[in-house]
């Protein structure tokens, strides 16, 4: 059921859809809202999860502040739907800005975090291929009528939504592998072949992390949990269901992080 529920002083849109299972937290990329996850994956795994996911301030059916947009307000957030919504700790599944605020939520509050599920994410801004966003294209479109349907604010606040995204993609995250090496709980890193997180990045993600899995899906872009839900949808299943570490035949670098 969603509701709007007071996170942090502000009113928040939370979709808490309930079902049988360990607690989900799905937590939607930048300049999206709950809807894009909660449609595409969300069928795959409702019969397996409680399913909640938030829409961030500023994002969705959430009014936005005065405030500029930094990830660490964004973990605040999660951290505060976790301990008031979700009542403790849970399998978090972040895209994009989502993964970003997921693994900050791990580094901060790992007392919260079960497994971990970052799609697409960086952990540092230079990670990203340089792209400027054209107003015209599909994706803009797209963006800016989902966020028109959905923002209490209004159709001209989303410049104001837009200008503040782009000043936090230019200038954070900033996390380090030595932070990323900190993260102790099992995560599985997700990302299309063709991302704009690129993908020695995103390799450098998985290898910095003590617990870590990788999945890069063929004939995919950043819109991987939109394109193929239900691809992405078994990796997490399959992730959060599997033994960690997992059992292989030739292990190399899970050797190595067992001192075998």
């Amino acid at each position: 059921m969603a509701s709007r529920v007071d996170i942090n002083g502000h009113p928040t849109w939370v979709d808490d859809r309930g079902g049988q299972g360990e607690p989900l937290l799905l937590l939607h990329g930048g300049l999206g809202n709950s809807d894009d996850l909660l449609n595409s994956m969300g069928p795959g795994l409702s019969e397996h999860f409680r399913m909640v996911a938030f829409d961030r301030r500023g994002h969705g059916y959430t009014a936005d502040t005065d405030a500029d947009f930094h990830y660490t307000d964004m973990a605040d957030e999660t951290v505060a739907v976790l301990e008031k919504v979700v009542g403790g700790a849970a399998h978090l599944v972040g895209w994009s800005d989502g993964g970003i605020i997921a693994l900050l939520v791990a580094l901060r509050r790992p007392d919260l975090v079960r497994k971990l599920v970052v799609i697409g994410a960086n952990y540092h801004f230079e990670g990203t291929v340089p792209m400027d966003m054209d107003p015209e294209s599909p994706v803009a479109q797209e963006l800016g009528n989902a966020y028109i349907e959905r923002s209490p604010d209004g159709a001209a606040h989303l410049e104001a939504v837009m200008d503040k995204s782009f000043r936090m993609f230019r200038s954070e995250p900033t996390l380090t592998t030595a932070d990323i090496a900190r993260i102790s709980m099992p995560v599985l890193v997700v990302a299309g072949d063709d991302d704009i997180v690129g993908l020695p990045h995103t390799v450098s993600l998985y290898e910095a992390l003590p617990d870590g899995q990788l999945a890069v899906v063929p004939g995919a872009s950043h819109g991987l949990p939109l394109e193929q839900p239900e691809t992405v949808s078994r990796l997490i299943l399959d992730f959060l269901a599997g033994s960690a570490p997992p059992r292989t035949l030739m292990p190399v670098r899970r050797a190595r992080a067992a001192g075998l």
